[in-house]
């Protein structure tokens, strides 16, 4: 593997765990009445935009970023690698310390409810804009064209790069939150306590309780072998 490859195999590893991919995943489900409908569609959205853009991106970029010398990137490349990394550097040490935005929760909420129950082509449209990878985008791109690809060999790395960036869609469906609440219910009491007070809070996040957000947190505790009463007067 070559100084390009792992670059290229950190971008993905970033997008994959970027926070707005995995929110929006994890709302697409657990705020519709029918998640595997609307996450396919989400995520076929989202994947369909992503090979586009990279498809588009090939006529453009081609090999501009391929240096000569292997061991070494071009000067513009070396200073676009600098800047990428102190913006990202930047945008995490902002991310850590920004305080929590019970507005702007509620937001995405209501914005996420209202793509759940709406047509598939909506949902399509939604996944495309949401759930894309966004910045990594560019930087996979250049990572690219530092390899100086063949048609072939662009056509899969940008494939590896699209599925990387969308494994978290890709992979959060019923099965997969029902096997992670399984494996939690293997804990003690105490961890279990703590989850339930962890989404309790969230639930709480914006000082108000919905009916879908009551009865998720009683699933979960349902499942974990802690059951809520029906009815939630306040958390």
């Amino acid at each position: 593997m070559t100084w390009i490859d792992a670059e290229l195999l950190l971008v993905s590893l970033a997008a994959m765990l970027s926070p707005t991919t995995l929110t929006f995943s994890v709302l697409t489900l657990v705020l519709s009445d029918r998640p595997f409908r609307t996450g396919a569609w989400f995520f076929l959205g989202a994947f369909s935009a992503t090979l586009a853009i990279g498809i588009l991106a090939a006529f453009v970029l081609g090999d501009v970023a391929a240096s000569s010398d292997e061991s070494a990137p071009r000067t513009w490349v070396a200073i676009v690698d600098v800047v990428a990394a102190v913006l990202l550097l930047g945008w995490v040490a902002r991310a850590l310390r920004r305080p929590p935005n019970p507005a702007r929760t509620q937001a995405a909420l209501e914005q996420m409810t209202r793509v759940a129950s709406s047509p598939a082509i909506a949902v399509v449209g939604a996944g495309a804009l949401l759930a894309n990878p966004g910045g990594f985008i560019p930087i996979a791109l250049k990572a690219i064209s530092e390899t100086n690809p063949t048609t072939e060999g662009y056509a899969a790395q940008w494939l590896f790069f699209t599925v990387m960036a969308l494994l978290p869609l890709a992979q959060c469906g019923l099965a997969e939150i029902d096997a992670a609440l399984d494996k939690l219910n293997q804990a003690g009491f105490l961890q279990k306590r703590d989850v339930l007070i962890a989404c309790a809070r969230v639930v709480a996040a914006d000082n108000a309780i919905q009916w879908r957000e009551a009865e998720l947190l009683r699933a979960i505790a349902d499942a974990l072998g802690c059951p809520v009463p029906p009815f939630i007067s306040g958390v």
